[in-house]
């Protein structure tokens, strides 16, 4: 069973071993989450937990599967959302995880704005991925897709 799981103050029990596997791969975004995942008594950017931001662990059968993240993204001409900090583990991929993982996070970030942008520089299969998820090419910022609310 799937469960999607908002994450608040800490690091999901496992996640070391997300960033030991994304850097094995060459994607180094789990290891820039942990390296800018504030103390609780510093400012909370890095935690995701301002308006419009969210970060989600997917746990499959009890275990951590995933994470993805839903921040502002400034760059842009008009409101929009950026989903960063994406990343499954390679033995938890085709079961859906991710697919879940971007349409809870598409779903909120379309709840306050039109525009939401992706980086799919990380890996290969980033780029295909998005578009499968309805994300358009687009490099007219600091990023390589777009999705526009219909």
């Amino acid at each position: 069973m799937l469960q999607l799981v908002r994450i608040f103050d800490e690091l999901p029990d496992g996640f070391d071993d997300l960033v030991a596997e994304a850097s094995d791969e060459g994607v180094r975004n789990m290891a820039l989450l942990a390296d800018g995942w504030a103390p609780k008594d510093q400012a909370r950017g890095a935690r995701f937990q301002d308006d419009g931001e969210a970060i989600l662990a997917a746990f499959l059968v009890g275990e951590l599967a995933g994470i993805g993240a839903l921040s502002v993204e400034p760059a842009a001409p008009e409101p929009a959302r950026r989903l960063r900090r994406f990343y499954v583990r390679p033995a938890m991929r085709r079961r859906g995880v991710a697919s879940a993982l971007a349409a809870a996070l598409i779903h909120e970030g379309f709840d306050s704005v039109g525009l939401l942008t992706v980086n799919a520089r990380a890996s290969e299969a980033a780029g295909p991925f998005w578009e499968a998820q309805g994300f358009v090419p687009d490099t007219s910022g600091p990023w390589t897709h777009v999705m526009r609310k219909t």
